[in-house]
C-alpha cells in the first residue's frame, strides 16, 4: 500500500510525542486498537502493543472507499500480530 508514491505499510510507529518519543518501522508488536472517528477522514489510527508499550501508527489513503475497507479488514484482526496482518492478501481489494 501507498500514498503519493510513498508505502504507508508497514506505519511509522512513534511512542510519546515526536520530538522525544521512540519511532520503530517494522511489522512488530499486536494491533490492539484503531482510531477511526470521522469516516470523511482520508486517514486511520493503528495502536499496537510492543514490548509491554504502546505505539500509534497512521494509514493515510488517496481512496475512501479502500481506507473503509481495510479498516474493516483490520477491525477482524484486532489482537493479530502486525506482521501476520501484513501478510495478509489485499489484492481482492484492488
Amino acid at each position: 500500500m501507498s500514498y503519493n508514491g510513498t508505502s504507508n505499510w508497514p506505519p511509522v510507529w512513534t511512542q510519546g510525542t515526536a520530538k522525544n518519543g521512540k519511532v520503530i518501522r517494522d511489522e512488530i508488536g499486536v494491533l490492539r486498537y484503531l482510531h477511526d472517528v470521522n469516516p470523511q477522514s482520508n486517514k486511520v489510527y493503528l495502536v499496537i502493543e510492543y514490548e509491554k508499550e504502546h505505539y500509534v501508527g497512521t494509514l493515510i489513503f488517496k481512496d475512501r472507499q479502500f481506507r473503509h475497507q481495510i479498516t474493516a479488514l483490520l477491525r477482524q484482526h484486532l489482537g493479530r500480530s502486525i506482521e501476520e496482518i501484513g501478510g495478509l492478501d489485499v489484492d481482492f481489494m484492488l
